[in-house]
């Protein structure tokens, strides 16, 4: 009866096992890879959420590396601000990476940006700014050596649906101007975001890391080993294309809970990357 039992129970495992967790080729199980990956928040995943609350919340994933929003430190926070919201930070083991996404319309809402990233002490702004700033963007870019990722948000988005025409507007400029790869909304706008990682490589400088649940503008934010993108493809072209940046998760479908959400996402992420033997930082 035991050995009946036992051989259920394994069934029963192995079954779910097949539903939730994604193959692979025996080539891949035997990789002797020891790349890194990082994976971070967007700090929008915490909007309804003070600093405290959002840290815990990361503690608690052991996720380590945070998008800073000007809700958690406002674009005027001067240097004994900054310098206290840093040492909050590292009290719960995470470090800020990067600022925004800043929306900017104006060429003095563009210096503010940089002058905000300079004090911040980050080397990347996420910005949307607007197509006639390009050019002041490109010379502050010179100017403070600060890279700057421009930000799609698919099929609402008039300027900047999908990375193929932000790629438009970016090609001729400064090496350093790239974009924030959102991969749902790349494929909400109805593109392919693996081809996309690879075809623009060189130009992704961070990525909002989700799955949505259809390639349309109806398609919503969802946890991310429940929706059409191939996440175990994803990070295997991550893997491919040597990506350095940081992988952050954004969470938007209980954006007023969203722990349980970031969670089993971070596990899920976390569980493809250990299959294919990469280590997250």
């Amino acid at each position: 009866m035991n050995t009946r039992r036992k051989f259920l129970k394994s069934g029963v495992i192995a079954g779910i096992a097949g539903l939730t967790l994604p193959k692979f080729s025996r080539a891949d199980l035997k990789s002797n890879n020891t790349r890194e990956l990082k994976l971070g928040i967007a700090g929008y995943s915490f909007v309804n959420f003070n600093l405290p609350d959002s840290l815990a919340m990361m503690q608690r994933m052991n996720v380590r590396y945070l998008c800073i929003k000007d809700f958690h430190l406002p674009l005027d926070s001067d240097q004994s601000t900054i310098q206290s919201f840093h040492h909050t930070l590292q009290k719960s083991n995470v470090k800020g990476y990067a600022v925004g996404p800043i929306y900017m319309k104006t060429e003095q809402e563009v210096s503010q940006a940089f002058e905000y990233a300079k004090r911040v002490g980050v080397d990347l702004i996420i910005g949307i700014p607007s197509p006639e700033s390009l050019e002041y963007v490109d010379q502050h870019i010179k100017k403070y050596n600060i890279r700057y990722a421009i930000h799609n948000h698919g099929p609402e988005d008039k300027l900047y649906p999908n990375a193929s025409t932000i790629y438009k507007h970016i090609k001729s400029f400064d090496e350093r101007m790239g974009m924030c790869f959102d991969m749902g909304h790349n494929m909400r706008d109805g593109e392919d975001p693996i081809r996309d990682l690879e075809r623009y490589k060189h130009r992704i400088f961070d990525i909002h890391l989700k799955n949505v649940t259809s390639a349309s503008a109806e398609g919503t934010t969802c946890e991310l080993g429940r929706g059409i993108i191939d996440i175990p493809l994803f990070v295997r072209t991550l893997d491919k294309i040597k990506y350095n940046g940081v992988c952050s998760l954004e969470f938007e479908k209980d954006m007023k809970d969203p722990l349980a959400g970031l969670a089993e996402s971070k596990g899920y992420f976390q569980g493809v990357c250990n299959t294919l033997n990469l280590k997250v930082d």
